[in-house]
């Protein structure tokens, strides 16, 4: 066993004494036997689904790392007052797993900026940089020019499709700023924020880029202030000067915004009661820009101000899939990674909940055999879930055994970040300190001012039409021509080729059938598509 020696006797008394969270019927080999045996039939059951993907939902958990699901998964069954460590999450329900490999071109570990140009462009590239290929440099505008990519949005949107974004984040963050701009900076948000040698050499925002590049139907976040003036007062935060226009040129890419959809039902809103006004059946655009910047945390959201990221999904979903042809919509959890970059997991966990609650609604309001649903991280934190905590512990709770210092430590801590507090060579005392609360900051091994980001893979989750393409361990990049070709967008079409020449799929096309009465035919072109993917694009 390799345990501190010291530490196996009190290991060894609190197995013998301590209090078990375990249900009586687990006790029984034959609850597990049971269990597994449902597993397997369930897994021995399961047809691929070969259609041609109608719609993409896309789920990006910001952050959120193996560890953050596993932990967000205990606290979802402790809110419904269960152990927690046996709760199934909505992501967890998906039959195809895989992993994915986050690196960027020249980093170790990558940002969001990166890992977004991977998995929506299909093309890895360097730290900082959005919608560009690894010949751009970070921050200078001369190398953009000539190596921009274009992402899986725009490829729905050129096929036809409806397509919009949801965030947690400013609208022109990483993620979202990933699938409209191209950047060679992620933090050019407006103009106020390009140096002047950009500006002189032709680079635009990326506040101006979301009207300018792709036409998006559905914009729903933050980032009110990069869209207005400088010095524009906020509708709902008028003395707070911070959260004013921060623009130099002038613009008012609301009012533009606006302009440009005359002619159609376009709705701009910025409240929870003129967004519940917004009728998803008339609406053809819709902009909905909730805070100056980044949204509220989920334990901290106004209801009477705000929609969750549950609701924002489903108003979204609802406008979008009006169109005959199907639709892309991202979904980002953005405050996942920014709960974590604060090291308070507390934040962190209950902003991943709230993703899955999400990702439900999006389930259910739609169809398995015609929309793929597709659930990844970008990148991973450094959070570590350790000690001995028994079955049922809260997972933001304390270890019960205690360090060599003879001192109580967290079940979730980081290995680096604003919680490092050593003082005279010893550890805080946390024994009467409450840890659940949402404004804790969990200890950190060493001592930066935010957490950074860590480098192992995460997963990618997915069910729907060609979902067993995600499995195995792939390049980031891998995703982005996964899911065009489940949908037959962008270049590669030979999917929907392939379907079309054959009768039995025509058939089953025809009645709406899924993927168990697809005939042998099918599966010969799933084949000769899968064994045509090595080669060379």
């Amino acid at each position: 066993m390799a345990l501190n020696g010291a530490l196996v006797p009190a290991l060894v008394l609190l197995l013998a004494f301590g209090s078990s969270g375990a249900k009586v019927e687990e006790e029984n080999p034959e609850f597990w036997r049971s269990r597994a045996q449902r597993t397997l039939q369930s897994a021995l059951d399961r047809k691929l689904n070969t259609n041609v993907a109608k719609n993409i939902l896309f789920f990006l958990g910001d952050g959120m790392g193996i560890t953050t699901i596993t932990a967000a998964r205990i606290l979802k069954g402790q809110l419904e007052n269960k152990t927690g460590e046996e709760t199934v999450m909505t992501m967890d329900t998906f039959p195809n797993v895989g992993l994915a490999k986050t690196y960027s071109v020249d980093f170790q570990i990558a940002d969001s900026a990166a890992t977004a140009t991977a998995y929506l462009c299909g093309v890895k590239t360097n730290l900082n940089t959005i919608g560009v290929s690894a010949a751009a440099r970070n921050g200078v505008c001369k190398t953009q020019k000539g190596n921009e990519v274009t992402s899986i949005l725009k490829w729905a949107k050129d096929a036809g499709k409806s397509v919009g974004i949801v965030t947690t984040t400013r609208v022109q963050h990483a993620t979202p700023a990933t699938s409209y701009a191209h950047s060679a900076s992620r933090k050019w948000y407006s103009d106020a924020d390009m140096p002047a040698a950009a500006k002189r050499d032709g680079c635009t925002d990326i506040s101006s880029q979301l009207l300018k590049n792709t036409d998006v139907d559905v914009i729903i976040g933050g980032g009110r202030k990069y869209m207005t003036p400088w010095g524009v007062k906020d509708p709902e935060y008028p003395k707070d000067y911070a959260s004013r226009g921060k623009r130099r040129d002038g613009r008012n890419l609301i009012d533009e915004w606006q302009s440009l959809k005359t002619g159609k039902v376009a709705h701009y809103v910025w409240n929870r009661t003129d967004f519940n006004a917004v009728d998803p059946e008339t609406t053809d655009y819709l902009m909905a820009l909730f805070e100056p910047g980044d949204l509220r945390f989920e334990a901290e959201r106004d209801p009477n101000m705000d929609p969750s990221i549950a609701e924002t999904t489903e108003k979204a979903i609802r406008i979008l899939q009006k169109n005959p042809k199907g639709f892309f919509l991202l979904v980002e959890g953005g405050r996942i990674d920014q709960a974590h970059h604060a090291g308070r997991a507390s934040m962190a966990l209950h902003e991943t909940v709230a993703f899955d609650h999400a990702i439900a609604k999006g389930l259910e309001l739609t169809a398995e055999h015609d929309t793929l649903t597709v659930v990844m991280a970008d990148h991973s934190h450094p959070v570590t879930f350790n000690g001995y905590p028994f079955r049922g512990q809260s997972i933001l709770g304390k270890s019960p055994l205690w360090a060599t210092d003879v001192l109580p430590y967290t079940t979730l801590m980081y290995g680096n970040g604003p919680g490092h507090k050593i003082t005279n060579g010893t550890r805080p005392d946390i024994r009467n300190v409450n840890t659940q609360a949402k404004d804790y900051v969990q200890l950190a091994a060493v001592p930066t001012k935010s957490a950074t980001h860590s480098g192992e893979d995460v997963a990618v989750l997915a069910r729907g039409p060609m979902a067993h393409l995600f499995q195995g361990v792939n390049e980031q990049s891998y995703v982005a021509h996964a899911m065009a070709h489940a949908a037959c967008v962008g270049a590669d079409v030979r999917h929907c080729r392939g379907l079309a020449e054959d009768p039995a799929v025509q058939s089953t096309v025809a009645v709406g059938g899924g993927a168990a009465a697809v005939g042998g035919g099918a599966l010969a072109v799933l084949l000769g598509a899968l064994l045509a993917l090595e080669a060379p694009v």
